[in-house]
């Protein structure tokens, strides 16, 4: 018996486990599950961070990424589209993308995937 076949069984209709189970309580309390936390940072991430904090050579007193910032609404203030959206995206955060998906009249939108050896291919309503 897999592990999903015993959690399905010890599982009430309402999606609780029923009192008792081992499944449901694989961490004691005060445990975590996940002991080492969030990744680290990669070396590069690392070797970016550490130069942009330094003060830049060229400019009085501003840091390399406070440099990079100026230019960047330069650009913007010029008509840079590109640098338009980057500067709102990391100042407001970027905007939601809202998806309309759906079939003919508004109806659901049925998607199926058949996956056979080698042989991958979509099968949507229209087929």
């Amino acid at each position: 018996m897999t592990n999903s076949q015993k959690t399905d069984e010890l599982q009430t209709i309402k999606g609780k486990f029923a009192p008792g189970n081992k499944v449901g309580k694989q961490f004691p309390k005060g445990v975590s599950g996940n002991p080492n936390g969030r990744p680290k940072l990669t070396r590069l991430t690392e070797a970016l961070r550490e130069q942009l904090a330094e003060i830049n050579p060229d400019a009085d007193e501003q840091t390399i990424a406070e440099e990079i910032a100026k230019t960047l609404i330069k650009l913007a203030l010029s008509g840079d589209i590109a640098a338009i959206r980057e500067c709102f995206d990391r100042a407001e955060g970027k905007a939601p993308i809202n998806l309309d998906v759906g079939g003919k009249d508004g109806e659901p939108l049925l998607i199926t995937f058949s996956f056979n050896n080698s042989n991958t291919r979509l099968i949507s309503d229209g087929e």
